[in-house]
């Protein structure tokens, strides 16, 4: 079945280079991003992965919790963590999920569900759709999914903005515009009617159109 922005993110026990975790036990009270890998020892995976770990202080700010997952065991995940600090310059600081048997991609609907066979018998080009990322809230609820393409990496600026925006939509009754970032104008969004909004932004707004009412962001 295919999962959408507002599921309840699949829940599941895994081996991970840090040790089997629950995910929802895992998640805890945390933000999470999820984020997938075909292969192991492949090369734009090498680089996203080394790239995320120095992020991790800055997810830590959000207080979320950065999970890679990857079709093969974690055996091979504990040698390819050495040539990923050895080439990025960065130690994986994070867990990395095994998914030999393809448990967890078929779960996230990252692969067809009749894909099959031991992970050393896939390719990448086998298991090209597992490029996806996962922003989950402490409810659990799928908040945000990406899908690349394997020769495209991610953009982990634009992760942590888009991390930043759905925070900040959560917590108050905004929505943010195009190339929107923290600190900028806000709009707020066609649900809350003028009547609600002004009991909220007691200064008022600016009102571009009547369905494009824009204030700071707030506090």
């Amino acid at each position: 079945m295919a999962l959408h922005i507002g599921d309840i993110a699949p829940d599941f026990t895994a081996d991970t280079t840090e040790g089997k975790i629950k995910f929802h036990e895992w998640i805890g009270d945390s933000w999470v991003v999820l984020f997938s890998h075909p292969k192991d020892f492949t090369p734009v995976c090498t680089t996203e992965l080394g790239y995320v770990a120095r992020l991790k202080p800055e997810f830590e700010k959000r207080h979320c919790k950065i999970i890679g997952l990857s079709i093969d065991p974690v055996s091979d995940h504990n040698r390819w963590l050495k040539d990923i600090e050895e080439t990025q310059g960065h130690k994986v600081n994070y867990p990395l999920i095994g998914d030999v048997d393809l448990t967890v991609a078929k779960l996230f609907d990252m692969i067809h569900p009749n894909a099959s066979g031991n992970a050393s018998q896939r390719t990448a080009a086998d298991n090209a759709t597992v490029r996806s990322l996962f922003i989950i809230g402490p409810d659990k609820l799928i908040k945000a999914i990406l899908i690349y393409p394997m020769s495209s990496g991610r953009n982990f600026q634009e992760v942590l903005r888009l991390l930043d925006s759905v925070q900040l939509t959560a917590k108050h009754k905004v929505a943010t515009p195009a190339n929107w970032k923290p600190g900028e104008d806000v709009i707020i969004p066609p649900s809350v009617s003028d009547a609600d909004a002004r009991k909220i932004y007691l200064d008022g707004w600016k009102a571009v159109k009547p369905y494009l009412r824009i204030v700071p962001q707030p506090k």
